[in-house]
């Protein structure tokens, strides 16, 4: 009985490596479910009239097409000898890659002369605009031809949309790859990209697109890649292609030894009645068994019995039959019947296909006359492909079309290509998306910091509706702070920090950052006024770059200072004001500060005494002086420190700040303290902290470095609203230029950050590191040093030991009692780990902590909505430690 085994080497029968699946090989393809008895008329014959083409649309239209020859110079044009089809340049097609020539031993197609090469970067795609929901066939074609002069032929990933189709493995320098897809599109730009990986540089010769009819190759899902097209009983031995073929599929010359072969002169299908349209050509030629009392048997082996096949099987009757003969055939599948009787019709194409695949290992498919025949099966042409499942969904269309409207409106050089959001290895650098198992990836966040940006903010922007976080600092941007920026419900964070920036900022910006419901940031505009007085008052010429979220409930205590100064011999008042100016200017909008203001920006000491009763009460002591009580006029408390003769050079020197009544945070962590923070209200306090910091490195200018993050520079208001305080170690940079400052390590063990401790290199991501330690006692209610009886154990050291255990119940401090999400608290714990990593380029910036801190705390605050914050009775006083 003859039999046909249909696998990848094929090639040794007479098929080409030209039109071969690397993904296939190894792995071979059939067909599944028998179609029903009595249905048959449904699958054999769809010689329906909306299926009638022209003959003239047939043979010559190439409507729809789209050939691109990749690396072929821009605007180039040409028509190819072989096909009459029409090439253009791929430049107009993707933004990446460089032009380069095969040597020119290798070059023989038009198609394969040239190719683009992408040595740079991980992902480049081209970018193709179709129609939404039409199904097309794509191929991709490879040829190496040597072109860098290494002669190491490389291997690639090809991703079409967002999930990965194949991989390219082009072996030699001679063997062409082609790979080819019957896809139905889902967005309107449709992405076909190279993926390095690490295997050689990516490249493609040609990239070629053919519209299908919708209502042909149907799947129950996925798409459809070619394993392989014969032309049985070819007599030219030729690839058919267009304009033989209406689709341009290729039709590979397949002979089997223990087959006859027929053929016939006249033309199939003249009317093209059959929805495939499998080319005339093709189908004037057929395979019968050379004994006519045998069946015709096709084998298919495949080792992967998980993918799922579909074939196409293509007959037409060559032989004008006489009166006394007849040629009618059934189909078995495994044994078993699966669809017949068969009966060609003369000159016209009939299909035989299944609705749905079918997974198994072994398929075999024979061929047999049935009872009343005279004459054995034939065969003309079969089609088998396999279903690949594109997984991955693509981002949202609108946040597509926005990003994508944004790079224009920027000029963006960055290697964006390809989808924004997945997959999400190929992450579009400075973005972040959401990912949910049912809805497409969403953009969440946007850093264009230092990206050379010049112009007006871009509409474009509000468009991205879920963003949460817009980062537009150190740029050159103009024009005013455009109103739909209040719009976007969603936005958390905006900096727009250090460009040129004018005008004022939109009320209800502001208003939203003094709700907690924003960080805003926009210092460092000089011509921006950033206070909603800025309309109404128009005598006022003094412009304030602050951070108007910061500015009313995460403010730098120490910003709220009033220098005074006075020499005991003149009682001279000295204006020391620009030392704090950037700290100062946060804090204008604070009931102390206009409390202080009120009583003009300088104190005499007769003053200061005055204030604080003679210096009657005091606060606390630390290195830098005693701090005392003290009452404003208008019965505002206030803590007065008066800095230490060696401090002051002489001279009675000190700083006026707002009364915490709540104290320092230290004294709520300590194994002695009986009135616990709730982990809501821990979050609150730290997400307030991190705040103040964020500004200090982002909306200050200079930038400034705290130098001494800790628990007891962290203070509490009577509302329990943290704010930053202690600013004796702090280290300004450079406004242009500079990544770090070398100076003399300073600082409280345990908080101090070793890298800078070894280097004396001091960044922002040393207070990252020490904010990192705060989080983790606040966390742990642990000491951060715990002096044991052998050893000393660092906190970051102890959590990290539990959590190899995956103890993450036992790390949290035991005095909440079990009190908390466990969600909020894995990542308030990744986190915290992150900060501390030992090398700084590892760890976030504060507006990633920022960001990710009030993520954690929404998980918090959905599962617990009703619960008290603080399970302690409030203090009408208390004793901070000195500052």
């Amino acid at each position: 009985m003859p039999v046909i085994v249909v696998s990848r080497k094929l090639e040794g029968n007479g098929i080409p490596a030209y039109g071969g699946n690397q993904h296939a090989r190894a792995k071979l393809y059939a067909i599944a479910n028998a179609i029903p008895p009595g249905k048959l008329q449904y699958f054999l014959f769809p010689l329906l009239s909306i299926f009638v083409f022209t003959a003239a649309v047939q043979a010559q239209d190439q409507y729809g097409f789209i050939s691109i020859d990749c690396g072929i110079p821009d605007n180039a044009t040409y028509t190819d000898k072989r096909t009459n089809l029409n090439y253009v340049s791929d430049a107009a097609f993707v933004d990446t890659g460089i032009s380069m020539k095969i040597s020119t031993e290798f070059r023989t197609y038009d198609q394969l002369q040239n190719l683009r090469s992408f040595p740079e970067g991980n992902r480049n795609c081209y970018k193709v605009g179709l129609k939404k929901g039409g199904k097309y066939l794509i191929r991709a074609t490879f040829m190496y031809g040597n072109y860098d002069g290494q002669n190491q032929a490389p291997q690639f990933d090809i991703h079409l949309g967002s999930s990965k189709w194949d991989t390219v493995e082009t072996i030699n320098a001679t063997m062409i790859i082609s790979k080819e897809i019957i896809h139905v599109t889902t967005m309107n730009d449709l992405l076909v990209c190279l993926a390095n990986t690490g295997s050689g540089t990516p490249f493609i010769s040609a990239l070629e697109l053919r519209p299908l009819k919708n209502a042909s190759y149907k799947t129950e899902s996925g798409s459809l890649v070619l394993f392989t097209r014969l032309d049985v009983g070819s007599t030219t031995n030729q690839t058919v292609r267009y304009a033989d073929d209406v689709y341009d599929r290729t039709w590979t010359p397949y002979h089997f030894f223990k087959w006859a072969e027929i053929n016939t002169s006249q033309t199939i299908d003249s009317q093209a009645q059959n929805i495939y349209q499998p080319p005339s050509v093709v189908m004037s030629t057929a395979a019968t068994p050379a004994n006519a009392n045998e069946n015709m048997t096709l084998s298919i082996d495949m080792e992967d019995s998980t993918l799922k096949f579909f074939v196409y099987m293509h007959f037409s009757e060559i032989v004008k039959l006489k009166a006394n003969q007849s040629r009618e055939f059934n189909i078995s599948f495994n044994g078993a019947y699966w669809v017949g009787p068969v009966v060609p019709q003369y000159l016209y194409t009939t299909t035989a296909y299944s609705t749905s695949a079918l997974t198994a290992g072994q398929y075999q498919f024979s061929l047999y006359k049935t009872e009343g025949s005279t004459l054995p099966p034939l065969l003309n042409a079969i089609e088998i492909y396999y279903v690949l499942q594109l997984l991955q969904s693509q981002s949202n269309q609108e946040d597509v079309d926005a990003i994508t409207n944004i790079k224009s409106s920027y000029g963006i050089k960055r290697n964006w290509q390809g989808d924004p959001c997945t997959p999400q290895g190929y992450l579009w650098e400075g973005l972040n998306c959401s990912y949910s198992d049912n809805d497409m990836p969403r953009i969440i966040s946007l850093n264009l910091s230092s990206s050379g940006l010049t112009s007006e903010i871009p509409p474009a922007i509000s468009n991205l509706k879920l963003l949460e976080s817009l980062d537009l600092s150190n740029n050159s941007l103009t024009g005013s702070v455009p109103d739909f920026l209040s719009q976007m419900s969603s936005l958390k964070f905006l900096n727009l920090t250090g460009n040129k920036l004018s005008g004022s900022v939109p009320t209800s910006l502001i208003d939203r950052s003094k709700q907690n419901l924003l960080v805003l940031s926009v210092g460092g505009n000089p011509n921006l006024c950033a206070s909603i007085s800025c309309k109404r008052d128009k005598k006022n010429n003094l412009i304030v770059p602050v951070v108007a979220s910061v500015a009313g409930v995460v403010i730098v205590t120490s910003a709220l200072a009033i220098l005074f100064c006075c020499l005991k011999r003149r009682k001279q008042k000295v204006d020391l004001a620009k030392v704090l100016q950037a700290r100062e200017e946060a804090a204008k909008t604070n009931h102390t500060y206009k409390s202080l203001k009120s009583k003009g920006r300088h104190f005499t000491y007769s003053e200061v005494l005055k204030v604080t009763n003679n210096l009657e009460r005091v606060l606390g002591k630390g290195g830098f002086g005693t701090v005392y009580h003290g009452y404003l006029d208008d019965d505002t408390q206030v803590a007065v420190k008066m800095l230490s003769h060696h401090q002051s050079r002489g001279t009675n020197m000190g700083l006026i700040y707002e009364y915490m009544a709540n104290g320092d945070l230290e004294k709520f962590l300590s194994g002695s303290n009986t009135n616990v923070l709730k982990w809501e209200r821990r979050l609150h306090i730290v997400v307030e902290a991190a705040k103040g910091l964020e500004y200090l490195h982002n909306g200050s200018k200079p930038p400034i470095v705290h130098r001494d993050v800790k628990t007891s520079n962290i203070l509490l208001n009577d509302k329990f609203q943290a704010k930053l305080a202690d600013f004796g170690l702090s280290r300004s940079f450079p406004v242009e230029g500079g990544t770090h400052v070398s100076t003399v390590v300073a600082g409280t063990p345990g908080y101090l950050d070793p890298e800078y401790s070894e280097t004396n290199w001091l960044t922002e991501k040393s207070d990252v590191y020490s904010f990192g330690v705060v989080l983790l006692k606040i966390i742990t209610g642990r000491p951060v040093i715990a002096v044991g009886a052998e050893r000393s154990i660092h906190v970051r050291q102890w959590v990290s030991s539990m959590l190899a255990n995956g103890d993450i119940k036992n790390v949290v401090d035991p005095s909440l009692g079990g009190d908390f999400n466990i969600n909020s608290v894995w990542k308030a714990v990744e986190i915290a780990m992150a900060c501390t990593t030992p090398t700084s380029t590892g760890r976030p910036t504060m507006h990633q902590v920022v960001t990710e801190l009030n993520e954690c705390l929404e998980i918090e605050t959905t599962h617990y909505e009703s619960e008290p914050l603080v399970s302690i009775k409030m203090m009408t006083e208390s004793t901070p430690l000195a500052r």
